[in-house]
């Protein structure tokens, strides 16, 4: 413990406190799709697979990117129902959030400070994974990010 406070000691900037919001994690899914469920969004999570520790970085991502999606959703889709679909793979996870709503024919705008799809994109390319984005057929969008693993945390 000595030796982690002399860490964040030489991280912290003067005068910085610890932040007080915890860190984005898909532990917190709940709350994310309850926020949702708040705006009138009728939200179903499905996860697949065993639940497992995620490297901080990928799990930090994991959490934005549903945050961003259901939040593009809310704001922008016109839709009435949304899933978010978590599937935790040996080597990957795989994250899902289809709507029904009007689809869309450009990335939605940047909500909450995020940087939309764009920004997505990038968080997801930096740590090696690959991510899709765009209006299903008929109605509705589909947002697909799959993030390398490596191993657990």
């Amino acid at each position: 413990m000595g030796e982690l406070r002399s860490v964040r000691d030489i991280l912290q900037q003067p005068g910085e406190h610890a932040p007080l919001a915890p860190a984005p994690s898909l532990t917190r899914l709940d709350s994310l799709t309850s926020q949702a469920a708040a705006a009138g969004l009728d939200v179903r999570t499905e996860v697949e697979g065993d639940t497992k520790p995620l490297p901080a970085p990928v799990d930090a991502a994991a959490f934005r990117i549903v945050q961003e999606s259901l939040t593009n959703v809310v704001r922008h889709a016109a839709a009435t129902a949304a899933t978010v679909r978590i599937r935790y793979g040996d080597d990957d996870l795989t994250i899902q959030i289809d709507d029904d709503g009007e689809g869309a024919a450009v990335d939605p705008p940047s909500t909450d400070g995020g940087s939309g799809i764009a920004g997505m994109r990038e968080r997801v390319t930096a740590l090696g994974g690959q991510l899709d984005a765009g209006s299903l057929p008929g109605r509705g969008f589909r947002v697909r990010a799959q993030l390398p693993v490596h191993g657990g945390t």
